[in-house]
């Protein structure tokens, strides 16, 4: 017999009785609703072994991701950016309906992919996927983890920060779960950047105008975190009485420390000195266009020293105006 696929707005259904889902009786021949008489009135459409649509309209996302959790059954739940989409929602910026769904299963279970499908296997499955909720799903916290280590810097900070804004986690669960997944790359800077979220600091983007920005293009080294009267400031060319501001702030911030900011700058003018904001972008993103903007300044206040290029592609050489 047929039965309607839990979340019943999805609006399809699957044929218990196949042979490819688990733990079910073959339909009875001759039964009213078998499977080979709606299927030749179209009232089914197959939209995987043992899975069935009932329309002939194309499957939704959300329809091919119930169709993958029935298929590669009983233990089989949604990975990756396919977790993350169900527990995000539509507003999430990096849906991306077209690619595969992600499915994991425990490492014992062997499951053969079949097209528009991903199939991973984990040690970790019971410890990181949600299986009693609807859908079966890897818990967000370690979705959004596998999901940032295979993106570039940026965009596995906004990531991150997208997740701890939906409130549907938090930057301390994140690191926990980083610090839980072993074989994840660049697992050391991922926690980092989920601590940096969680206390409001910005340290790995400090780190990153060092290693990205100052350093491979020759920038006078500054003061770090030099106190003021306001409070300390991120990187302070004394000599130059240029002050760049790190600004890690992923989301809305509290007035309070948008206050702090203020007074800072206040301060920096009062002393005749002028203060640059960067943000993530600059550091991350484009940091040799960052380089030569930030020489621009410090020529035109007195720095006698030569912007050099980090490498081959650099265009920090070709934007410096010296």
């Amino acid at each position: 017999m047929l039965s309607r696929l839990k979340g019943g707005l999805d609006g399809w259904v699957r044929g218990c009785g196949s042979p490819d889902v688990p733990g079910a009786s073959p339909f009875p021949r001759g039964h009213p609703q078998s499977r080979s008489r709606r299927l030749r009135r179209r009232e089914l459409v197959r939209l995987l072994p043992g899975v069935f649509v009932d329309h002939t309209g194309v499957p939704t996302w959300r329809q091919r991701a119930w169709a993958g959790i029935h298929r590669f059954g009983p233990e089989a739940a949604l990975d990756g950016r396919s977790a993350l989409q169900f527990a995000l929602g539509a507003d999430w910026r990096d849906h991306r309906p077209a690619d595969p769904i992600e499915i994991v299963v425990p490492a014992s279970v062997r499951r053969r992919e079949i097209e528009g499908y991903v199939v991973r296997r984990s040690r970790q499955y019971a410890a990181t996927v949600l299986a009693n909720i609807s859908p079966p799903r890897r818990r967000i916290e370690h979705a959004a983890i596998l999901v940032a280590a295979e993106l570039d810097e940026l965009a596995a900070i906004q990531l991150l920060a997208d997740v701890c804004q939906s409130r549907r986690t938090a930057a301390g669960r994140l690191a926990e779960a980083a610090g839980g997944l072993t074989n994840v790359p660049r697992r050391r800077w991922l926690i980092e950047v989920a601590d940096d979220i969680a206390s409001g600091s910005c340290s790995v983007l400090e780190h990153g105008y060092l290693q990205r920005v100052e350093r491979p293009h020759g920038l006078p080294v500054p003061s770090r975190q030099r106190q003021v009267r306001a409070g300390r400031r991120d990187v302070d060319y004394v000599p130059y009485r240029l002050v760049v501001e790190l600004d890690g702030r992923l989301f809305h911030d509290l007035a309070a420390q948008r206050d702090v900011d203020l007074e800072r700058d206040l301060d920096a003018t009062v002393d005749r000195e002028q203060t640059v904001r960067l943000g993530w972008g600059q550091v991350y993103d484009r940091p040799c266009r960052t380089a030569a903007r930030i020489a621009t300044v410090l020529r035109g206040r007195g720095w006698t020293g030569e912007l050099r290029p980090c490498g081959a592609g650099c265009e920090a050489a070709e934007l410096w105006k010296p």
